[in-house]
């Protein structure tokens, strides 16, 4: 019981320093937080682009946080700042940056999802066999299958990252299934959207582009579908 107590304190104190860092910022620019979410709203990379850029030197510097926080959050669409970066930076240094910006916040949001609701969640797992099955499964299998998620271009970052924190799947395991996963997606969806507004300079590469995503999806379908029919023959 005292245990309970103390982890329900902590999980309340670490909701407060949050909410304190969001005031201190309101504080400092009370307009931030509107511009900033009028801008995500907007869903135009080249307003998205010119908002960074606006940040002068520190750009760079705002736009991994920005990404970083957009993925912790799981909302809006990270393909938004992505895109973004590479227009700013160039398509290799912008997708370098979103790359390691989007894995640090899924880590991020891992680490505050397990924090504040893995025990409850055990709790419920506890009660049904089923779901002992599934979650002892995601400790042995967590990291193949977050790997082969985080490949699949456009799937809810948000999502993802409440599977993985609510189920066994290691930190470690987690980690490197971003790390690696990340990179050929966010490269995609990055140069997709870069492609997108300047289709005008080379239509073929947004092609071959578009043609690159959807094989990674089919690719990751059939992978399903054929482990399923495995799963079944065994059975």
């Amino acid at each position: 019981m005292q245990r309970k107590r103390s982890a329900s304190t902590i999980k309340i104190g670490a909701v407060l320093i949050m909410l304190v860092l969001f005031l201190i910022i309101y504080l400092i620019n009370p307009a931030f937080f509107n511009e900033l979410w009028g801008v995500c709203l907007s869903g135009d990379m080249k307003q998205v682009a010119d908002y960074i850029n606006s940040f002068g030197p520190w750009a760079m510097v705002f736009s991994f946080l920005l990404v970083l926080c957009v993925n912790a959050i799981g909302f809006p669409p990270a393909i938004i700042f992505s895109s973004a970066n590479a227009l700013i930076f160039g398509i290799v240094p912008g997708i370098i940056l979103a790359w390691l910006a989007e894995t640090v916040g899924v880590v991020i949001s891992f680490l505050l999802l397990r924090f504040l609701f893995r025990d409850a969640a055990e709790e419920v797992i506890a009660k049904y066999s089923y779901l002992k099955k599934i979650d002892d499964m995601s400790g042995r299998e967590g990291f193949k299958i977050m790997l082969i998620a985080r490949l699949v271009p456009y799937l809810p970052s948000g999502l993802l990252n409440a599977v993985g924190a609510l189920s066994k799947m290691s930190l470690k395991d987690y980690t490197l299934a971003a790390l690696i996963g990340k990179l050929p997606s966010t490269a995609i969806e990055a140069m997709i959207g870069h492609d997108a507004v300047t289709a005008s300079e080379n239509p073929y590469r947004l092609v071959f582009n578009i043609v690159l995503a959807v094989v990674v999806v089919g690719s990751f379908l059939l992978y399903e579908k054929r482990k399923k029919k495995q799963q079944n023959v065994e059975e």
